[in-house]
């Protein structure tokens, strides 16, 4: 999870983990057929931590299940069927009062930036930009990076009333949401070190922008590759594998 708390484990079912078959966003792997030393580092630590893997009992409680609940709870009342009929219906609100609620019951984002989102749906206007450009993001036409940046100009153009809403959780938490076979979660610091920790160059910029996201996605897929054994299923596990090594809760 985000938000570290130790407990001791309790026995409890597993849910369904898997993700269904849908194409991903794959960049080309840079990588080496044997991890580098800081890779195997890296998995170290997330073994100490969590000893089975992406099946540990302790990693699901922790890190995945919250997020798997919320990705069930989109595909209850935003899966793309459900999404169209919305957005030809004009219930914009309704859109972004689901978006904003379903991320609201993960630790996710900062509490200024459930706040930003808030105030950037609450006029009609802004949750018909929402709505309509999240609508384009997950399902829309265009390459995938086209769909990327015309995304990046809608949330850039939605209201402000004290908090920025263009950042880099506030863009990303939704696809990572919606479709986490597809979309990684960037949280700038923790990932910066994360990739760091990892021996990955990690092209950063402050602005959400292509060429970062391209690169988040290939550390993803290095992580993929380098921890294929664990059996990690989407971008919900490797998130949270970065998220090990760069979050200083896990130091």
């Amino acid at each position: 999870m985000q938000m570290f708390v130790m407990s001791k484990p309790t026995a409890m079912p597993t849910k369904p983990s898997h993700t269904r078959p849908a194409p991903r966003l794959k960049p080309p792997i840079q990588g080496r057929p044997t991890p580098r030393p800081d890779a195997q580092r890296c998995r170290r630590k997330f073994l100490r931590f969590f000893p089975g893997g992406y099946a540990d009992a302790t990693y699901l409680e922790w890190e995945r299940d919250y997020k798997w609940e919320a990705h069930e709870r989109w595909c209850q009342v935003l899966r793309r069927s459900q999404f169209r009929t919305l957005l030809d219906c004009g219930e914009y609100e309704t859109i972004a009062r689901h978006a904003v609620g379903i991320e609201s019951r993960t630790n996710l984002l900062f509490s200024f930036e459930k706040m930003a989102l808030r105030d950037a749906v609450k006029p009609r206007a802004g949750a018909r930009s929402f709505a309509e450009g999240l609508y384009e993001f997950l399902h829309g036409s265009g390459t995938d990076q086209q769909r990327f940046e015309r995304w990046v100009e809608v949330i850039g153009a939605l209201p402000r009333v004290q908090t920025r809403v263009l950042t880099w959780p506030l863009t990303t938490i939704f696809g990572f949401i919606a479709q986490p076979e597809r979309h990684f979660f960037l949280k700038p610091m923790v990932t910066r070190r994360g990739a760091a920790e990892y021996g990955f160059d990690f092209h950063y910029q402050s602005r959400p922008n292509w060429r970062t996201y391209v690169s988040a996605l290939e550390l993803a897929e290095q992580v993929r590759e380098d921890t294929r054994d664990l059996g990690p299923r989407d971008m919900m596990d490797l998130q949270s594998f970065v998220w090990v090594q760069g979050s200083d809760e896990y130091d």
